[in-house]
């Protein structure tokens, strides 16, 4: 942030009231779902069908990227209790339930409980991207409002969609990009159970709001931290897990082999560990990913059912 951008969020007052709220809600008593009020969520109708539009926000200040990437696992041992932690996979390091799996996967065939359990114990990928609620009709007082956003690999798949379009005859647009970026209308359908995307679309780009600098300027600020979802400190030391996992499972885990980082879900919803793909070599390269987003936000810079973590958590609590 500029210093006449610092001094221009002095005046208006905007410093003040964001910390001031900050601190209110650091003095609220925690609701016991340990619902995190920063995150947006959509809602289905009585149909069984959801919309809304939002507009995906640049990175915040300082940060690079306008979204951050997390592992997860959360599943119920045989003795009925919960394991509900972020993967050290997140951050590049050993995992023990990412162990686990790989050795309950090599132990037998396909059809086999140990497959089963490994099936039952995948990780699971989720993003983080703060947003700006354009629309929401189940709940219009987020209109107008920043929250993060908590979604999955088919909503990121539209993103990139985006920014690398299959047909010469679509231009790429960046949708993280307050002045060449577009609104993304949020259609969900449920299919055989599921919540599905596919309809999902960008609109034509244009500034968002039709705003001017400054009130782009206001909305960016009131962003949260994505670098904080992959911080180190918000993931347990290997041992804590892998203490956890023993407790979990009644039993000791077998010895450690090399992760078999094909044992994760990226369906959102059924499906994952479809044997004929459980090959290292048809892994995405994070890296490349990473760098190739960049390039193309840089060059264009003009279904799934979230199973949410906080209420596998308070069943966790009730063991």
């Amino acid at each position: 942030m500029s210093f006449a951008s610092l001094k221009k969020a002095s005046s208006a007052g905007n410093t003040f009231a964001r910390l001031t709220k900050e601190i209110e809600k650091l003095n609220q008593p925690q609701a016991g779902s340990g619902a995190d009020e920063r995150l947006w969520k959509p809602e289905l109708d009585k149909s069984g069908n959801g919309y809304a539009v939002i507009r995906f926000l640049p990175a915040p200040d300082g940060e690079e990227l306008p979204f951050a990437k997390v592992w997860s696992h959360a599943f119920k041992g045989p003795g009925g209790q919960w394991y509900i932690e972020n993967s050290l996979t997140t951050l590049g390091k050993q995992d023990p339930v990412s162990e686990y799996n790989t050795e309950l996967w090599n132990a037998a065939g396909e059809g086999s409980p140990e497959r089963a359990q490994a099936r039952a114990q995948k990780r699971k990928l989720s993003y983080y991207s703060n947003i700006y609620v354009v629309s929401d009709p189940a709940h219009p007082e987020n209109e107008g409002k920043v929250f993060l956003y908590k979604y999955g690999k088919k909503i990121f798949d539209k993103l990139v969609e985006a920014m690398q379009p299959a047909f010469a005859d679509e231009t790429p647009i960046d949708p993280f990009n307050f002045w060449k970026g577009a609104d993304f209308k949020l259609k969900i359908r449920k299919v055989d159970g599921y919540w599905n995307y596919d309809k999902s679309e960008f609109a034509t780009p244009n500034t968002l709001g039709d705003f001017d600098d400054d009130r782009l300027e206001q909305i960016w600020q009131q962003g949260y931290s994505l670098a904080e979802f992959e911080d180190i400190k918000n993931f347990k030391t290997y041992e804590q897990l892998k203490a956890r996992l023993d407790l979990v499972l009644g039993n000791s885990a077998p010895a450690a082999r090399p992760v078999d980082e094909s044992l994760e879900d990226l369906s959102e919803g059924r499906g994952g560990f479809n044997s004929p793909d459980i090959t290292p070599s048809n892994q995405p390269d994070w890296a490349a990913e990473v760098k190739d987003f960049r390039e193309k936000a840089v060059a264009s810079a003009p279904a799934e059912d979230d199973v949410e973590l906080s209420y596998f958590a308070k069943l966790a609590e009730e063991d």
